[in-house]
């Protein structure tokens, strides 16, 4: 029997379950191109960043970050346009600009662990409205139905169940994995964050200092 025959016999809870994987196909696709584009090398990031910070080039900088287009490049460059009011602002416009781009990643994820958690569900109510018809059967027949009469019933019924699992188990082995790279992509971004206002820092202290030197020389 061909899945299309299975199908069609599954009912018209099999419709809603087909929604669903459709839905949880859409959302992985989504976040494996979306995760893929966001990946960073938060060593190589850091070394070119560091590079043109030492130089004051601040425009450069800000350059860069619109070149690589990440998440990551998108909350630096944030924090670097508020770089001249102090080390302060650069944390505030990173911390501000961090829970978007975060927002943005963790999008879709809700649906996906919605699909797996309903495709089960779906495909047990149709086994339940299945074997309930089954018993009907038994009712009209008074009682006097064979096993012949009930299996076709039977395994039809179950089928949902199948498909359910089929679709439930794959969303939410996906979306623990896209969780998990979410989770790594959010530690680099943090790690490149803290760097970055370290940087600030660190050329504030600089500044203060030349400032108090040349007080002393006047």
């Amino acid at each position: 029997m061909d899945l299309l025959t299975m199908f069609l016999k599954g009912g018209v809870i099999m419709y809603a379950i087909l929604l669903s994987s459709i839905i949880g196909v859409a959302v992985a696709i989504d976040k494996f191109i979306l995760l893929h584009k966001s990946k960073v090398n938060v060593a190589a990031f850091m070394i070119k960043l560091r590079t043109l910070l030492k130089k004051h080039d601040v425009a450069g900088a800000i350059a860069f970050c619109n070149s690589e287009k990440t998440p990551a490049a998108n909350i630096i460059k944030k924090g670097l346009k508020k770089i001249r009011f102090g080390h302060q602002r650069v944390k505030e416009a990173l911390e501000d600009a961090g829970r978007q781009e975060i927002s943005k990643l963790e999008k879709g994820l809700s649906t996906l662990a919605t699909v797996a958690g309903i495709a089960p569900m779906l495909g047990f109510l149709g086994t339940v409205t299945g074997m309930v018809t089954a018993f009907q059967t038994i009712q009209d027949l008074m009682g006097a139905a064979n096993p012949s009469d009930l299996a076709g019933g039977i395994w039809e019924a179950l089928i949902t169940t199948v498909f359910g699992l089929i679709v439930g188990i794959p969303a939410f082995a996906f979306y623990n994995f896209f969780t998990e790279k979410i989770k790594k992509l959010i530690a680099d971004i943090e790690v490149i964050s803290t760097d970055l206002i370290d940087i600030v820092e660190e050329a504030s202290r600089i500044k203060k200092g030349n400032e108090d030197d040349d007080e002393i020389s006047l």
